[in-house]
């Protein structure tokens, strides 16, 4: 069998030691992926993804948080994958693929809270922390070498590979059920990139990994029913992953799978943005005093990026839709220097119509600092620095503001935290009543008590109490 499905399903059944760091950092991002999961449900259009598949056939056993839905682990695990990715918002890790290790937490808490809650297999959130360890960690080792984004491919093909391998785990398979579920996982291929990128870009991108989390956790199921798995998945000649959709090119596993990954997510804590332009939106944001009166008299902006930045978010001409938008690193930057924030509200049409935002875009430069993609591929930095300097008609020029690292950065974690804090105990209590409220945020400062709770218990924190979804959307 291919050597990378026996190393995946060794290690999600193997490897249960785990450093402090990775299981305080996936205590963070446990909190911080649901409130951004409670943040979504503001907006319709994710709100209008939710719910059984065919409306009125709902099957109880998992919960939606914010929701008072019940649904089967396959829903269950597309829903909450889906609001946890819809704002952008929730963790990210940047390598030769990038993407967004939480969006794992889909497969993890349905799977989890089934077996807890319907098959009375005892699981605590202990446990979930572990499988968000090991999704993680799939997931971001896979990215360190193999840029599937290079031939068109969409990141979430490693949620699936991820979401699979730690279903299987939680739901009870064995070893060579999960390899077999992994194979499948591969052999499903990975969807195209063209919901990312002009002139399509769109709303999929959105629930791209709730799909992707969800097709892992029926993947899971069929493995267990005892149906056969695909050894060469990979590796076939011709007909394989690697030669079909991957230019031939092997597919590694470039160091050993442990929780490296975890230890250095990076957390988008200041900004609902692509992460790529996250420092790039602090500087802009640090310039805006020094050119708010100023903005008729801008001759030009310039921006200094990655080359992962130039190569995804680096887009003029008209942007249509929110998903557009904030992938713009322009559009990202000039709301910075115009209002000194952004939110997710910025990305609204209602926004995007202020003619001061496309007239600044118009007036920036973007372009390739080569250390920076230097730093940003230095396994030891981890950096992703954007740089922006406003130059305006009559000669003078702002200073020119770098920055390096942001917030959410394992060299920024300190400064960060409390601020992730703030921003879940903002999202709970403006979805829930006071005491809900305080319960839910108590909760994740105490971490024996969190760890020690049932999957059930953490999830019927999350109900929103007495208003069905009906009343939500309303």
């Amino acid at each position: 069998m291919d050597s990378i499905l026996t190393d995946i399903a060794n290690y999600v059944h193997d490897h249960d030691s785990h450093s402090d760091l990775a299981y305080e950092t996936a205590r963070w991002c446990l909190m911080d992926s649901i409130g951004c999961g409670i943040m979504a449900l503001q907006y319709p259009a994710c709100r209008k993804m939710l719910g059984p598949i065919v409306p009125g056939l709902a099957s109880g056993g998992c919960h939606v948080p914010g929701t008072n839905l019940e649904l089967d682990p396959f829903k269950a695990s597309f829903d909450i994958g889906t609001i946890v990715r819809w704002l952008d918002f929730n963790d990210t890790w940047l390598a030769a693929e990038w993407g967004h290790p939480s969006d794992n937490l889909g497969a993890i808490l349905a799977c989890a809270e089934y077996q807890d809650r319907v098959k009375g297999q005892r699981k605590t959130v202990r446990d979930v922390l572990k499988a968000m360890i090991q999704a993680h960690e799939i997931q971001g080792v896979l990215a360190l070498e193999n840029s599937f984004n290079r031939v068109g491919l969409d990141h979430v093909l490693l949620v699936r590979i991820a979401s699979t391998a730690v279903a299987c785990q939680l739901l009870g398979a064995d070893r060579e059920q999960t390899a077999n579920a992994v194979s499948h996982a591969w052999i499903d291929g990975g969807a195209l990139r063209t919901y990312r990128h002009a002139p399509n870009t769109g709303s999929r991108k959105s629930w791209a990994a709730g799909d992707a989390t969800s097709r892992a956790v029926r993947l899971a199921l069929i493995a267990m029913t005892g149906e056969m798995g695909y050894a060469t998945a990979l590796t076939a000649p011709k007909w394989g992953f690697q030669d079909v959709l991957f230019g031939g090119n092997d597919v590694v596993l470039s160091r050993p799978l442990d929780s490296y990954v975890m230890e250095n997510v990076l957390f988008k804590i200041s900004f609902p943005a692509e992460f790529h332009a996250q420092t790039a939106v602090e500087a802009a944001i640090a310039l805006h005093p020094q050119i708010k009166d100023r903005l008729d008299e801008i001759d030009r902006v310039e921006l200094e990026t990655q080359e992962p930045g130039v190569r995804i978010i680096d887009k003029t001409g008209p942007l249509h839709n929110f998903a557009d938008r904030d992938h713009c690193l322009q559009y990202m930057a000039a709301i910075g220097l115009i209002f000194g924030e952004l939110t997710a509200d910025h990305y609204e049409d209602s926004t995007a119509a202020d003619p001061r935002i496309d007239a600044l875009r118009e007036k920036m430069q973007v372009r390739e600092n080569e250390q920076f993609t230097r730093d940003y591929y230095d396994p030891d930095q981890r950096a992703i620095p954007n740089a922006v300097q406003v130059f305006f008609q009559d000669g003078s020029s702002t200073e020119r503001v770098e920055v390096s690292f942001p917030v959410g950065h394992r060299r920024r974690r300190d400064e960060g935290i409390p601020i992730m804090k703030t921003k879940f105990a903002g999202a709970i209590e403006k979805h829930f009543d006071a005491e809900q409220s305080e319960r839910i945020v108590g909760i994740f400062e105490n971490p024996q008590n969190l760890d020690s709770l049932t999957v059930s218990e953490l999830m019927e924190m999350f109900v929103h109490a007495g208003v069905a979804l009906d009343s939500l959307m309303a």
